[in-house]
């Protein structure tokens, strides 16, 4: 009885091949512009998701930083009206809440914790509220 298999090259081909096509989509994605989220704007930054994760980048241009990183999807930023906080709506535990961070990065607050969806929409005009939207049920519709 005779058995068939792949020839000793093959692994060799494969791993050439593999190599080749990662090759080929990295100057794919290198020739395509990035698509940025929802951008926000400050005096001084640019603020922006990516890849589910927040960045900023200054107004004149130059590179960008990423403010989040970690497990969760962060998206919607909002600057304060004062431009030293970013309000943004993000899911880091499989709820969706509002989260603020400084402008400058660093470890992001939680502001809500109610179970229901809640988005971020923007800042109240001193700076000192946090408007968002959820889809939470209250007793009264006028409330």
């Amino acid at each position: 009885m005779r058995k068939f298999g792949l020839p000793a090259v093959a692994p060799i081909f494969l791993l050439v091949a593999t190599a080749a096509l990662v090759a080929a989509s990295v100057r794919a994605l290198a020739a395509n512009p990035h698509i940025f989220q929802r951008p926000a704007l400050s005096k001084d930054l640019i603020a922006f998701g990516y890849a589910g994760d927040l960045w900023t980048v200054p107004r004149t241009g130059g590179k960008a930083t990423r403010l989040t990183i970690g497990i969760g999807i962060e998206t919607s930023p909002v600057f304060s009206p004062d431009g030293s906080a970013i309000a943004f709506t993000a899911d880091y535990d499989g709820n969706t809440d509002v989260f603020t961070i400084p402008s400058t990065g660093g470890v992001p607050y939680r502001v809500t914790y109610h179970p229901a969806v809640d988005q971020v929409v923007g800042w109240s005009p001193d700076g000192s509220d946090i408007l968002f939207r959820s889809d939470r049920n209250s007793a009264s519709r006028y409330t």
